[in-house]
């Protein structure tokens, strides 16, 4: 990570799309076509994982698997698994992702892809999906079993369901495989398609010589095929409860904190498997991107615990995690594993050290540089070069948003002194030139913030479950004037050149 590069943070679900959302297909081509015009390098996408309740990335049903959104339909058609009408996808709002009806749309036209390669013996994508599924079975069977389940169960929560289903009887198991076959079958297609996909857009990205980052949550959902699959790497009791949970204390985006509820580990039991889970979970990542940020990296020295049965955050401690020993195994099982550490919030001197004994290059946000003076570490003149700094993530409000709701007179005043502006007019471009001026080798900007949109379009307010996750970027964006504009910063940045020749 020492060439100096700079990118964009957006979804692929946020891009413009055909059907409700982007996805791997057209809109992401498209997509890396602005990047590379750009000058841009770096594509920094959020968890592409199935969601759940609140279609939080963040809370996917899987660590493993890839969100059958994110399936571009037209491929299909070209294979000859759907026809054009297949493809016409009923009025949906513009400016945000109605989810229930992208997935209702996309489930139907999945299902009758799968049901033509039924109908085609011969047809040249069934020898590649049974290869798929036979070679991924560690993993997806019990995940498309998982979904099958929940399928059946109205979508409840696993530790809802029939005590054989919640606590995986192997009889019932064994016999649930049997009747349940074909549809076990059609959640693996669909994991199929999202890879095979995936594959060709990194492909593409390769080709353009951008790099993906891809995001990693640290914990998984408590409903996900992991907790429910592999029970015994979580704190989960007999009854299928979560002992503890995982959250942040009180900070500056919550006077509660932030109670995620997500499972916390049973590290004991994970060591003494050599940290399978955690090496799959990584190799995963890594045919998913070519760079992973670890979010909430402070969690792997020591995480807050919640007792399940708490509401709030408050009541919790931090309990040290073994993190140094997960990295070595890590760094001895996949040496080629580049990761970016989410060290935000609340960090120690342990954490600190745990960073960068192991290499990662952590986070700056310019957001958060001005609620203190010139001294602050999130003030771009005080970056250090092994750092990849922001104008803000997906947990910011937008430059403008925060500027305009947010930051109070004094942090307004101070802003744009430090910008040299005498008012807002020229707030984000002016923002984006220090940025890219910094020492930090990697910078990257929200689209929101390139599009220098207000509150309305920031994508989360943490320690909030609703109205989070959908922003979607305009069917019409100036995408040429915004790929000059990008491409001469990185001229006179040398973000955009080709590193220099030694001798």
């Amino acid at each position: 990570m020492k060439h100096r590069r700079s990118g964009v943070l957006v979804h692929p679900l946020s891009l413009p799309g055909p059907a409700g959302c982007g996805d791997f297909g057209a809109s992401s081509e498209a997509f890396l076509d602005f990047l590379a015009t750009g000058g841009q390098s770096l594509w920094q996408m959020l968890p592409l994982g199935p969601t759940g309740y609140g279609d939080s990335p963040y809370q996917c049903l899987s660590s493993m698997a890839g969100s059958p959104l994110l399936i571009s339909l037209d491929p299909l058609r070209q294979a000859g698994l759907l026809q054009q009408s297949d493809l016409h996808a009923p009025d949906m709002p513009a400016g945000s992702i109605p989810y229930a009806e992208v997935r209702a749309f996309k489930q139907v036209a999945l299902e009758r892809a799968y049901d033509t390669l039924l109908a085609q013996p011969l047809h040249p994508l069934r020898a590649e999906f049974e290869d798929f599924y036979t070679r991924e079975g560690w993993w997806l069977h019990d995940f498309a079993l998982f979904m099958t389940l929940r399928d059946l169960h109205d979508q409840a929560s696993w530790n809802q369901w029939p005590e054989g289903h919640a606590h995986r009887k192997p009889e019932v198991i064994q016999q649930l495989n049997q009747q349940y076959q074909e549809r076990i079958l059609r959640h693996k297609f669909q994991q199929f398609l999202f890879f095979k996909q995936l594959e060709e857009l990194r492909r593409k990205a390769a080709q353009r010589g951008i790099l993906l980052v891809g995001d990693m949550p640290i914990f998984v959902a408590f409903d996900s095929a992991d907790a429910w699959a592999w029970r015994h790497y979580f704190r989960i009791d007999e009854l299928g409860r979560p002992v503890v949970v995982a959250g942040v204390p009180p900070d500056y985006f919550s006077v509660t904190g932030q109670r995620w509820g997500n499972p916390l580990y049973n590290w004991a039991a994970m060591r003494m498997d050599d940290w399978w889970w955690w090496r799959s979970r990584f190799y995963m990542q890594m045919r998913q991107s070519d760079v992973v940020r670890v979010d909430h990296f402070r969690g792997f020295e020591a995480c807050w615990e919640i007792p399940g049965d708490q509401p709030t955050a408050v009541r919790g401690e931090w309990v040290t995690t073994p993190g140094r020993e997960l990295f070595t195994a890590l760094r001895q099982h996949l040496p080629r594993l580049a990761l970016i550490a989410e060290d935000l919030g609340l960090i120690t001197p342990q954490v600190e050290a745990l960073r960068l004994d192991f290499d990662m290059p952590g986070m700056k946000v310019l957001q958060f540089g001005f609620f203190t003076d010139s001294r602050d570490p999130f003030l771009p003149h005080n970056y250090e070069q092994a750092c990849v700094a922001y104008t803000g993530t997906h947990d910011n409000n937008t430059l403008c948003g925060f500027y305009q709701q947010e930051a109070t007179p004094e942090q307004q005043a101070w802003l744009l002194r430090y910008l040299g502006l005498a008012d807002e007019a020229q707030l984000v471009p002016r923002a984006l030139e220090l940025l890219w001026r910094s020492s930090a080798n990697w910078v990257l900007a929200p689209m929101q913030d390139l599009l220098e949109l207000g509150a309305e379009a920031r994508m989360n307010i943490p320690g909030t479950t609703e109205g989070n996750w959908g922003w979607r970027m305009p069917e019409s964006w100036p995408h040429a004037e915004l790929a000059t504009r990008l491409h001469e910063l990185g001229l006179l940045t040398n973000r955009n050149l080709p590193p220099r020749q030694k001798g």
